[in-house]
């Protein structure tokens, strides 16, 4: 939705709000008045609500995903730290691993997310061999090795939690028909209900109504730009990944 669709729905609303002041029956406008504020108050009341309520949660879903990011990559990066400290084959599988992965979520994963799509098998199939290789290198008697070989198995655990938890973000923040439907019609009737009202002039009635279906498109605007965190007008770039692999060099 660009400038102009947002300007012909304004002036649309204009257009209608016009339309029914001006070819509308005003007898028992005015007296409609108690009687539509209320139904207005109610109506515009539960709409806020729902607005609010869908714009807070994607707001939260972004900025979950660009915390939990860098949490991914904070845990991959520690895995591959400690695990230069071990014997082989995880000495040198699974830095190597590690740069990999961080590569093929930027350069694969993280435009197939951009569209919604699935990644894709490589980023899972690398997490995997990361933890086939902590799990073949043996270590001799020595607690300290012991240590970093189960620190950087519980990293490679915090990174398949964050993994899943940025996957899921996709299908989690997708508003559904059944939601948009009740924010289109709420919608429409939170911008009808004004054409009940009397007492008013014919500009100040047009600059009203068209005011709020303005501000309404706007709102259903932005929800539909933050439906996907890696999108849009919340757009969660891979830039946590990008410093991993300068990390990991």
């Amino acid at each position: 939705m660009n400038v102009y669709v947002t300007g012909l729905l304004w002036v649309a609303g204009a257009a209608i709000a016009y339309l029914v002041r001006r070819y509308g029956l005003d007898e028992g406008r005015p007296d409609n008045n108690d009687a539509a504020g209320q139904a207005f108050t109610i109506v515009g009341g539960l709409h806020a609500v729902v607005v609010a309520f869908v714009l807070i949660s994607l707001f939260d879903a972004a900025g979950t995903v660009r915390d939990g990011s860098y949490q991914e990559t904070q845990a991959l990066v520690s895995a591959a730290w400690r695990a230069e400290s071990l014997p082989e084959p995880a000495h040198s599988e699974v830095p190597a691993l590690a740069r990999q992965y961080a590569q093929t979520v930027v350069a694969q994963e993280w435009p197939r997310l951009q569209q919604g799509l699935e990644p894709g098998p490589e980023g899972w199939s690398l997490v995997k061999r990361m933890r086939k290789s902590l799990d073949n290198t043996e270590l001799p008697d020595d607690d300290w090795l012991v240590n970093e070989k189960t620190d950087a198995a519980s990293d490679l655990t915090d990174v398949y939690e964050q993994r899943q938890a940025r996957l899921n973000a996709v299908r989690d923040n997708d508003v559904g028909l059944v939601l948009w439907f009740v924010l289109a019609v709420g919608s429409v009737i939170f911008v009808l209900l004004p054409n009940l009202f009397g007492g008013t002039k014919l500009l100040t009635h047009v600059i009203i109504v068209s005011t709020l279906a303005a501000t309404t498109t706007l709102l259903l605007y932005a929800i539909y730009q933050m439906q996907n965190p890696f999108a849009g007008g919340a757009k969660v770039g891979p830039d946590a990944f990008a410093q991993a692999i300068a990390r990991l060099r």
